[in-house]
């Protein structure tokens, strides 16, 4: 596995717990960044996956609810929603990374920690915003 990878797993677990507890205090991501262990060599994406998902989640949770079908991001199950905010953020506001390897990291997360239908449902809002978003039809400000 990868290095991002494992980042961007370990992102969605500290963000499913956040999310669970409606909570994104520090004090929270530092407990959960002790109990999560990510390995130093990640540690940096891991923390800037997370704070970027927090910082910018109503912008996040709009776009996906616009690309996701009359689904609410509330209705969507924990690991579903998290996997897509931390692909749109990544989609959204971080040019760095291909739009293809965010989107294909977040549909195998999907599969392998969400439902059998978690990786078609996660690639057709990914898709969406994707396709947008290059057209220039999303007018999103890079993260202050």
């Amino acid at each position: 596995m990868g290095t991002r990878r494992k980042a961007r797993e370990l992102a969605m677990k500290a963000l499913f717990c956040m999310d669970m507890l409606k909570n994104e205090s520090d004090e929270l991501m530092e407990r959960l960044d002790a109990r999560l262990k990510p390995p130093q060599d990640i540690h940096a994406f891991y923390v800037s996956l997370i704070k970027g998902v927090v910082h910018n989640k109503p912008r996040i949770d709009q776009t996906i609810e616009t690309f996701s079908s009359n689904w609410k991001i509330s209705r969507m199950g924990y690991v579903d929603r998290n996997i897509l905010r931390i692909a749109a953020y990544e989609l959204l506001f971080c040019p760095d990374i291909p739009p293809k390897v965010a989107i294909n990291e977040a549909v195998d997360i999907g599969k392998l920690y969400g439902t059998e239908d978690s990786g078609a449902f996660i690639n057709g809002i990914l898709d969406g915003i994707y396709r947008k978003n290059t057209a220039g039809m999303l007018k999103i400000n890079p993260p202050d």
